[in-house]
């Protein structure tokens, strides 16, 4: 049986099956876009925005979407914060219990991608799935690795991933511009490059971006910043014109 409160602060009980989507919470509220990761010379880039949108009302301005994973991994996450939250607890207990063995050994971002591809495949499974797509990238003993869990559980490993609209907008710049062995000016080069086309299609977006690295040494996570934008193209200057039933 499963208990909720209505707006009259009555008490209803029903069994789960009975819920609507929303009152099981399996809508995502407050969500972020997307998430960019590449691999260069020494280790993975990982960038995103801090904008938290709630509907389509951009409310949070500086939500950190970016997190270090034990010693070797870098996890980003587009989609419901609450969720990633929660996937963030499932790693603190799952580093946790690796650190308790004490045996010299740690996971490293291949285990740590393969286990929240379980993560996201059982919830998927139980009709409840954790609304989020996550990039994962880690640097191990020299192996530099970089991967993608969808909130289906579908994964894949690449030199170059994106979730939301960075896989519509951001992929075909990453296939055309990045190569093998870009230092790290090159890089976040083309990670801005890519962050400025989403904050010009993404409505979702905004002016605000973080940046991290993970090499052999460790990670970092670099203070937001802003892009100089240029707005006056012809194409926006009046974008309905030649689009039929808009405004």
């Amino acid at each position: 049986m499963y208990c909720i409160e209505d707006r009259f602060l009555m008490s209803k009980c029903m069994p789960e099956w009975i819920l609507t989507l929303e009152e099981q919470g399996w809508y995502p509220y407050v969500t972020g876009t997307s998430v960019i990761g590449i691999k260069y010379k020494d280790g993975i880039l990982m960038a995103a925005d801090t904008g938290g949108s709630y509907g389509s009302t951009l409310r949070y301005k500086s939500v950190e979407r970016m997190k270090v994973i034990g010693k070797h991994s870098l996890l980003g996450a587009s989609g419901e914060i609450s969720d990633f939250q929660e996937i963030l607890r499932y790693l603190d207990e799952l580093i946790l219990y690796d650190n308790m063995w004490d045996d010299g050994n740690s996971l490293g971002p291949k285990e740590i991608h393969n286990y929240l591809n379980r993560v996201m495949y059982n919830r998927r499974n139980k009709f409840n799935p954790l609304w989020n797509s996550l990039v994962l990238g880690g640097v191990k003993n020299g192996n530099k690795y970089l991967g993608v869990v969808t909130m289906l559980g579908a994964h894949y490993a690449d030199n170059h991933v994106a979730t939301g609209f960075g896989n519509h907008l951001a992929v075909p710049i990453l296939r055309s511009e990045w190569k093998e062995g870009m230092s790290f000016e090159e890089a976040v080069k083309l990670l801005e490059k890519c962050l400025l086309v989403l904050l010009y299609r993404d409505r979702s977006s905004i002016n605000k971006f973080q940046i991290a690295k993970i090499t052999e040494e460790g990670a970092t996570i670099y203070p937001a910043y802003s892009l100089k934008t240029f707005w006056g193209f012809s194409a926006f200057q009046n974008p309905g014109q030649f689009a039929e039933g808009t405004w």
